[in-house]
């Protein structure tokens, strides 16, 4: 009896002659797997073949039990069984189909057998692909992955419908530092036309016949405006003292309206000779603690714009102002807490050109009690922050800006005043 060995390969069967099947040893109906199709003849092999004699038609067996053995003239039985068929519902067994006697048998040892012990042998080659491509020529190898679809890139038109409008191009936004240097840029270019357009209206506004007016009715407030309008009874400084303290000043005496001569010092009588003094007023005034005192004047001039500006930019230039040789001289009037103020008395002062009036405005400072003053301090350098000089910690120097601002402030209002009163 063979083993399944023998069928695992074909080419090592033994070549025997063809012998008629003998009855089945078993009952068909469990012994049958499936039918095996008619043999096609096989190819001639290599080499003579013996004649093979036709086999004997086999009648079927109901039991494999009961059959008596063969006779002994009978041939062995085949080494290779026939393929059982495939089990029938009914319980009729099916006879091996006999072959036709005029047909040779094929040579069925060149053809391997489609048996359960050949799948068996050739499973690990078919399930590893070595005998895939052997045992089915026709069949192509199965993909081990799904295939990959490749789509043709879009052309920008669809298969239906309007063409697709094309992507908007990318623009980079702006940095955070270029959007900076930008808007510095245009502040920048914004301020200096600001300031050039505000040079040109300052220059045009200077030569208008407004201006003008105004400058002329300058020259006359003097003697146009109420002498309490010049110089008020009680004067209020609000924040004008040491420190941002409240100041008052009340009016001690009013001198009549005159020239300049004796009014200055020589030098500065010098200086405000290019201008010319078409007429001073002036007016001494005491705090209320009556401890300090301060005389406040203006001058007229002859002078045109011209000539007021070149005389504003020397004192700027020069600092004259700051000079103790170019002080302002005090008016003290008999019979008043300012009858002991004279030239010694002065302690800091202050002088103001206008160049949009003809008019120089000066204020100049003392003690009330008639000390002398060794060491006069003009008020820009006495109300500085951190000033310990007398004139500093007294107010002095206070004292003479505020009044002379106050006073410079009355004269523009009335020089506006009188030409809209005239019109």
């Amino acid at each position: 009896m063979s083993t399944e060995a023998d069928f695992a390969d074909a080419s090592r069967l033994p070549r025997t002659p063809p012998q008629a099947p003998a009855p089945p040893a078993e009952d068909p109906r469990t012994a049958v797997l499936r039918p095996v199709p008619p043999e096609r003849p096989a190819k001639p092999g290599p080499g003579p073949m013996p004649p093979a004699a036709p086999p004997a038609a086999t009648p079927p067996a109901p039991q494999a039990s009961t059959e008596p053995p063969p006779p002994a003239g009978v041939p062995p039985l085949p080494t290779h069984a026939p393929a059982p068929a495939p089990p029938r519902t009914d319980a009729t067994p099916t006879p091996a189909p006999a072959p036709a006697p005029s047909q040779p048998p094929a040579d069925r040892s060149a053809t391997p057998r489609d048996t359960a012990a050949f799948h068996l042998a050739n499973s690990e080659a078919l399930w590893n692909g070595s005998g895939a491509a052997e045992a089915h020529p026709n069949t192509p190898p199965r993909p081990t992955r799904p295939p990959v679809v490749t789509e043709p890139p879009p052309t920008g038109t669809p298969l239906s419908g309007p063409p697709l409008p094309p992507a908007p191009a990318f623009r980079a936004k702006p940095s955070r530092r270029t959007a900076l240097a930008a808007a510095g840029l245009v502040l920048g270019l914004g301020l200096v036309a600001g300031a050039a357009t505000g040079t040109w209206l300052a220059d045009d506004s200077g030569g208008s016949p407004a201006a003008e007016a105004v400058f002329a009715q300058g020259r006359e407030v003097w003697h146009s405006a109420p002498v309490d309008t010049l110089f008020p009874r009680t004067l209020n400084g609000v924040g004008t003292g040491p420190g941002g303290a409240d100041r008052t000043w009340i009016r001690a005496a009013v001198a009549p309206d005159s020239g300049c001569a004796g009014a200055f010092d020589p030098l500065l009588a010098k200086a405000l000779a290019p201008v010319g003094c078409h007429r001073l007023v002036r007016a001494t005034y005491v705090d209320v603690t009556r401890t300090n005192l301060v005389t406040v004047g203006a001058v007229a001039t002859k002078a045109d714009r011209t000539a007021m500006r070149d005389l504003r930019r020397r004192f700027a230039t020069e600092h004259l102002d700051t000079r103790t040789d170019l002080m302002p001289r005090p008016y003290a009037a008999k019979g008043t807490p300012a009858a002991g103020f004279g030239p010694d008395q002065r302690a800091s002062w202050s002088i103001r050109v206008l160049d949009d009036l003809p008019v120089v405005v000066y204020a100049v400072s003392g003690f009330a009690d008639g000390r002398t003053v060794d060491d006069p301090q003009p008020a820009a350098e006495a109300t500085r922050t951190g000033a310990t000089t007398a004139p500093a910690e007294a107010g002095l120097g206070h004292d003479a800006k505020a009044v002379t601002e106050r006073v410079e402030q009355t004269f523009r209002k009335e020089a506006a005043k009188g030409t809209t009163e005239a019109q």
